[in-house]
């Protein structure tokens, strides 16, 4: 058992996590290191993307306590080699040392041989296993908290590998570690097969709105005398030739408009943020784009801030209804969500409300598909953005009303399923962040919660 260092117990206290059970230690990070590669960073000049070669892992990458599994850069063998000292080998710890600091998780066994980015500590633990529990005790938010007044913030914050080293951790007897470790991660558990659940459901839906609107499968199958693969009442929607348009060759009776046609293309500015009655106890939810940034599905539950009714009257599309679509405009376009709450929004949003028996699905997904397009209309010297002056000529090819709501009905459960879900996670998520600093403080006892817990995953 490691010594309590005096400074060690006083940081701790400060940030909330004191009176520690008396059988309970406190160590700093760097006791808990091997003695070989314990922390480095890295690879600090990645050169160009190589599309065959190593993954690596960059900041934006970590997300909550998950790694991306699909990294998009990727280095050299040769730079890979260049900077071996941070090759991962499964369960190091990796903490984000640049902006959105203090992000961390372990690594999964299949990410074995791929590499971090400079902005990424990478933590070897002298016991591999300590390194979950570590991580739990770095995302609770007295930790967190400490981690962001460390942080130099010159040009935006960062995090140096001195002020990981010196870390304070609450250091419970192993068995009691174990225990911790297991409850909490049945929770997350739980909350990644809901991910991977909704990763499924929406491929689904991608796949038929692809197929319908995008290839014509079904128009195809039937002009060339083939089965459609669909129920007898939905191929019959569909027509059996195609006929030529200014968007080239469409389903024959579908009409050539533009988004207007569909939906109420509306955006809005930001009231004044210095007038605090527009903010204090709101009581509406308002939304900007970091909203959507993190989403892992494109379904907007709530936001991080709220607005009051006087703030809303300072927005000229007012509270939008559940249902409306939302993208983001600006820096960058294409986060885009599902708003499952009536919602007010910021001048960084192009909010597309459905007319009558339109499907926001639809749109949803058109919008998806048409993001090249929207990009291409998008202009601006500091940075580009898209407007409502461009994005309401976008042309699409539009179904017969029976065609889309077929499309409605087949494709709703999924998202409702999808919705289910993400409202589940939610909820888990905030129940971990609510137990976390509970149990690594010692004020739960964690048999008090393992029952509970396993009843609910």
């Amino acid at each position: 058992m490691k010594s309590k260092s005096p400074d060690a117990v006083q940081l701790l206290e400060e940030v909330g996590l004191s009176n520690l059970p008396s059988e309970w230690d406190i160590v700093r990070i760097e006791d808990l290191l091997e003695s070989h590669r314990g922390i480095s960073v890295g690879v600090m000049y990645p050169g160009s993307h190589d599309p065959t070669g190593v993954p690596l892992i960059k900041a934006g990458d970590l997300n909550g306590n998950r790694i991306n599994s699909q990294p998009e850069f990727r280095i050299s063998a040769s730079k890979h080699e260049e900077y071996k000292r941070t090759e991962l080998e499964g369960q190091e710890l990796l903490i984000s040392l640049v902006g959105d600091i203090g992000r961390c998780t372990v690594v999964l066994p299949e990410m074995k041989g791929w590499n971090v980015a400079r902005a990424v500590a990478v933590l070897r633990f002298a016991n591999p296993k300590d390194a979950y529990f570590a991580m739990l005790c770095l995302l609770s938010m007295p930790l967190q908290h400490l981690m962001q007044a460390w942080a130099t913030t010159t040009v935006q914050a960062t995090l140096n590998l001195k002020e990981i080293r010196q870390l304070p951790l609450p250091w419970p007897p192993q068995k009691e570690r174990e225990t911790i470790v297991n409850v909490l991660s049945k929770l997350d558990d739980k909350i990644e097969l809901n991910r991977q659940m909704n990763e499924t459901l929406e491929a689904m839906a991608r796949a038929i709105f692809k197929s319908w609107f995008v290839d014509f499968d079904p128009v195809r199958a039937k002009a060339d005398g083939m089965d459609t693969g669909l129920p007898g009442e939905i191929a019959e929607l569909f027509p059996d030739s195609f006929e030529e348009t200014e968007l080239g060759e469409g389903p024959k009776g579908w009409k050539v408009g533009t988004i207007t046609d569909l939906v109420e293309v509306v955006g809005d500015s930001t009231p004044s943020t210095k007038e605090p009655t527009y903010w204090n106890e709101g009581i509406h939810h308002w939304a900007t784009p970091k909203d959507l940034s993190n989403l892992n599905v494109p379904v907007l539950i709530n936001t991080e801030k709220l607005i009051t009714d006087d703030g809303l009257l300072q927005i000229s599309s007012g509270l939008l209804p559940k249902g409306t679509i939302l993208l983001s405009s600006r820096a960058p376009i294409g986060y885009l969500a599902v708003a499952e709450v009536p919602v007010a929004i910021n001048q960084g949003f192009i909010a597309m409300k459905p007319k009558k028996d339109v499907s926001n699905l639809f749109i949803l997904l058109w919008t998806s598909f048409a993001h090249e397009d929207i990009l291409s209309r998008a202009n601006g010297s500091t940075f580009l953005e898209i407007n409502k002056s461009n994005f309401r000529p976008i042309p699409l090819v539009t179904p017969t009303f029976n065609v889309m709501s077929a499309f409605d009905r087949l494709v709703r459960p999924l998202y409702n399923k999808i919705v289910e879900c993400e409202i589940e996670s939610r909820a888990l998520a905030e129940l971990r962040d609510t137990l976390l600093p509970k149990l690594i403080s010692g004020e739960l006892q964690v048999n008090n919660v393992e029952k509970n817990i396993e009843q609910m995953t």
